[in-house]
């Protein structure tokens, strides 16, 4: 299963990095990863005008992107654009941080996973 993850690096500058976790086949059920331990669980919505200036991550977190596409922006100006589905990684809980906005003008909503 891929997905993006967000972090910092020694001098604060956030990045962008696909990963990706492994999946084994577990027959009948279909393919799991190991498990990962979390810590809670947030359902969000932010407005169709979301567009938040540069900031870190509150914690280290999985973002799963339930309804509307996000625009991600680093410190050092790269840009990557997310969907509906997609899964994000987000562990730059220090440095720079980065940009977000919403791709289009509506509610978007997504789970915070913490870990």
């Amino acid at each position: 299963m891929k997905m993006t993850r967000i972090f910092s690096d020694i001098n604060g500058e956030s990045h962008f990095e696909d990963i990706e976790i492994p999946l084994t086949d577990q027959g009948d059920i279909g393919f799991l990863s190991d498990d990962i331990n979390v810590k809670k669980l947030q359902f969000r919505k932010v407005s169709a005008e979301y567009d938040y200036d540069f900031h870190h991550a509150p914690q280290r977190q999985y973002i799963v992107l339930l309804d509307g596409g996000v625009e991600i922006q680093t410190s050092l100006g790269e840009i990557r654009q997310f969907q509906t589905g997609e899964i994000l990684l987000v562990e730059d809980i220090s440095g720079k941080g980065h940009k977000t906005k919403n791709l289009e003008k509506k509610e978007r909503t997504s789970i915070f996973i913490h870990l």
